[in-house]
């Protein structure tokens, strides 16, 4: 994996550097990513109402105390969005194109006051067989709770350039 942060611009000056090229995939190699990110209300109303989603399970707190859950539960799209970006700056901020996300599954409930810890699994690689300076990468995510539950986990296929080809 890639193990330096910082690109040299000129003599003593150094500009971050985030992301990874095909070649620092690893498949098997893990990052976890960090800080961790409560959730709020805030994220989760707006959020739910932004992708029209009105269930009342997730912006009516009366109606969300009736239910089993006893309160309300954040989005599934307020969790998946979360857990994913946390993920960008490492798999995919050099990233050339997002090719799918696969076998997304919620194991478990997310509530306001949550906060949300995500791991990446390199799973594949392979070269492009239409793109020779680039290649297609298989990762597997896993967000987790506070206290270690997984919550949401998920494969997502990305097109990365290669060494020396990166934009």
């Amino acid at each position: 994996m890639k193990n330096n942060s910082f690109l040299a611009v000129s003599p003593g000056i150094y500009r971050e550097d985030s992301g990874m090229v095909y070649e620092d995939y690893v498949p098997g190699e893990v990052v976890e990513h960090r800080p961790g990110r409560t959730i709020t209300m805030t994220d989760n109303v707006w959020s739910s109402l932004l992708c029209l989603n009105q269930h009342p399970l997730h912006i009516d707190a009366v109606y969300a105390e009736q239910t089993p859950f006893g309160k309300i539960v954040v989005s599934s799209l307020v969790t998946f969005g979360i857990v994913n970006g946390m993920t960008v700056s490492t798999i995919s901020a050099k990233c050339v194109a997002n090719l799918g996300w696969d076998k997304v599954r919620l194991t478990a409930p997310v509530f306001v006051g949550d906060t949300l810890y995500a791991q990446t699994r390199i799973v594949s690689r392979r070269e492009s067989e239409t793109r020779p300076e680039q290649g297609i990468v298989t990762v597997h995510t896993t967000g987790r709770n506070q206290d270690d539950v997984p919550v949401i986990e998920f494969e997502r296929t990305i097109l990365v350039p290669k060494q020396g080809a990166e934009q």
